[in-house]
């Protein structure tokens, strides 16, 4: 299970980005977590993924616990050596390399004892990636570049797979292909983390969803009172009132409307 508590980040000793940010992932569960562009979703998988750094951001405040243990003093490989992986958004693959060269350099932390069956894993989910696995990873398509990305995290054999916007740019028929994908994986016992602008999408496999803005949690329900949540379908759902700029202005603007008229 994944415990964030009262965590606080900031980017160049100024920019205070995550404000107090708590959410839980328990095992076996698939967690969205929805918010809108800057509100602080991508800092929380980098605090987890131990990528801050990366990006002159710190953890100033709070813990990060993957089964009882600390890993936010962790870098990247620590953290994949500690059970999580992630797939970023753009999926980030290495164009010049053939899929079986990408899924195994994502093995770079497993048992080398493990690579072929993982491998047979990784193929057994994405038969289209079985078929090329010899072809350069860039010529696929972008939701076959999706697919190999997911593969690429899960040949470390993750306890978290932490999910960064991964029907982002694709076609709706490619959009439900990932969905499905998501929750077999899920199914086969790996707990997920999903950053989603398809709140749709997201909250129709999710268990528990949060949503985060200006980088606290403004809302942390279960997924199907999240769906069900009027100002969530406006604001989320593509139901948002024009000239609301933010989930908590979807009340605020309703209401001086009615003021108005």
């Amino acid at each position: 299970m994944l415990t964030i508590e009262g965590l606080e980040v900031v980017y160049e000793d100024v920019i205070l980005v995550l404000k107090g940010v708590s959410l839980t992932v328990p095992d076996g569960e698939i967690v969205t977590l929805l918010g809108a562009n800057g509100a602080g979703k991508t800092p929380v998988l980098r605090a987890i993924t131990g990528l801050l750094d990366v990006h002159r951001g710190a953890i100033r405040k709070g813990s990060i616990n993957l089964d009882g243990k600390p890993i936010h003093h962790l870098d990247a490989p620590g953290t994949v050596a500690a059970g999580i992986g992630q797939v970023m958004e753009g999926r980030r693959i290495f164009v010049d390399f053939t899929i079986d060269e990408n899924l195994r350099i994502g093995a770079h932390t497993a048992d080398r004892g493990t690579i072929e069956a993982n491998l047979d894993r990784i193929y057994t989910l994405f038969p289209i990636l079985a078929q090329r696995r010899k072809q350069v990873a860039g010529y696929l398509s972008g939701g076959e570049q999706q697919m190999l990305a997911i593969g690429r995290a899960l040949m470390a054999e993750p306890k978290l797979l932490l999910l960064d916007e991964p029907s982002l740019g694709l076609a709706p028929l490619i959009v439900q292909q990932i969905r499905d994908l998501i929750v077999e994986i899920n199914e086969q016992g790996t707990s997920v983390l999903l950053v989603e602008q398809n709140a749709n999408m997201a909250l129709s496999i999710s268990q528990h969803g949060y949503i985060l803005e200006t980088g606290k949690v403004v809302m942390d329900k279960p997924a199907a009172v999240l769906r069900d949540d009027e100002d969530v379908r406006e604001f989320y759902l593509g139901l948002r009132e024009e000239g609301a700029a933010s989930f908590r202005d979807v009340k605020h603007y309703k209401r001086r409307k009615r003021w108005l008229s």
